[in-house]
């Protein structure tokens, strides 16, 4: 000790302390923590990852792609030294899985973030991981998918006999000049029959989707078309509604390579959520031509949506506590497989609304190859 520099004495005690006192801290942690050098090797770990490991060695210095080989849902594996070295910024990913000697499998998550390994801007670049055994957790939601798919399926047949016959039944009460309470309840019988077949439709993509079982198909798309086929789809709609339709096309724009059939169906999920929405006033559908790609919007002169539920809009089976939006009947899960067809496709999307002042959905849709 220097006894001539009392104070460097006690910084040194006190930097000796807040290390002790952090590695109390992340060996309290339940998730493995990991700190890995420029080179992917262990500078830094907590207790946890020894468990993830199932050792007790010292793992100081071991380079982490040799202990912890992957593999991603399809099996394939993972470089993790280069999946490590590559992260600019924080990412996480819940598909990959750790083989174990002994061939038992877990599934992890997995999140890295870039960080300083020591003070100010000279300290060594290094990454810190996040590991945590999420086995139970996919097992659950593999056997929820399944049950959702099952479901889906086998509820496809009655829901289609059932809005045959019931619209079978309005068409014969109204050309039998029924009253008009029969005709009110058939009505709405078939309504929320309608409801129900989209809600299950939903589901089934849905659990397409979560399961992986969704495929790209990439194709040259006509956006003028396209616009033109979902104005005379939606015409009817807005006419009953008092509402006008407007299309918005760039006559500038290419043809657009990516999957007709999800990009339309997210319009479709936009559109008919304006027009749901929008009692009195207007719809509009625009396309724009960018750098590499296609800018959709969608706007309407609605309800609006307000800051709080802009932030949720897309979270699964979320619905808004404005009494506005619980008037009409919705499951919630729309706007999440629209998100979930988004990503497919690569899209990026955002929102722009205001309460009582409508809202406008854009996407931007790149060429894919």
């Amino acid at each position: 000790m220097d006894t001539k520099n009392p104070n460097h004495s006690e910084s040194i005690a006190s930097a000796d302390f807040e290390r002790q006192r952090l590695m109390s801290l992340i060996n309290s942690m339940g998730d493995a923590v990991i700190a890995v050098n420029d080179n992917a090797n262990i500078v830094l770990y907590n207790a946890a990852a020894l468990n993830i490991f199932d050792t007790n060695k010292s793992l100081v210095g071991t380079a982490l792609h040799d202990i912890l080989k992957i593999t991603d849902k399809n099996n394939q594996p993972i470089d993790l030294r280069e999946y490590i070295l590559s992260c600019k910024t924080q990412q996480t990913n819940r598909d990959f899985r750790f083989t174990y000697p002994d061939d038992t499998v877990i599934n992890i998550f997995l999140s890295v973030a870039p960080v300083k390994l020591g003070w100010g801007s000279k300290g060594r670049q290094g990454y810190v991981l996040l590991i945590r055994d999420i086995t139970r957790e996919k097992s659950l939601e593999e056997e929820r998918d399944e049950f959702i798919s099952v479901i889906s399926h086998e509820l496809r047949t009655p829901i289609a006999i059932s809005e045959g016959e019931t619209s079978n039944a309005l068409l014969i009460a109204k050309k039998h000049g029924a009253n008009i309470q029969v005709l009110d309840a058939i009505e709405q019988a078939h309504e929320q029959i309608l409801f129900l077949s989209d809600m299950v439709n939903d589901l089934s993509t849905l659990s397409r989707a979560e399961r992986g079982k969704l495929e790209v198909e990439v194709e040259k798309i006509n956006t003028h078309d396209l616009l033109q086929e979902l104005k005379a789809s939606y015409q009817q709609q807005t006419d009953g509604k008092g509402l006008k339709l407007f299309v918005e096309h760039d006559p500038k724009i290419t043809m657009l390579n990516s999957s007709k059939l999800y990009v339309r169906e997210i319009l479709q999920n936009f559109i008919t959520n304006a027009i749901k929405y929008t009692e009195a006033g207007s719809v509009s559908i625009a396309a724009h031509q960018t750098d590499n790609g296609v800018r959709f919007e969608v706007s309407d002169t609605g309800i609006g949506i307000s800051q709080p539920d802009q932030q949720r809009v897309f979270d699964k089976f979320f619905r808004s506590e404005d009494y506005r939006t619980r008037a009409s009947n919705g499951s919630g899960l729309g706007l999440y497989v629209t998100i979930k067809l988004a990503r497919l496709i690569h899209a990026d999307i955002d929102i722009k609304s205001q309460l009582d002042h409508g809202s406008t959905f854009i996407i931007q849709i790149p060429n894919l190859k």
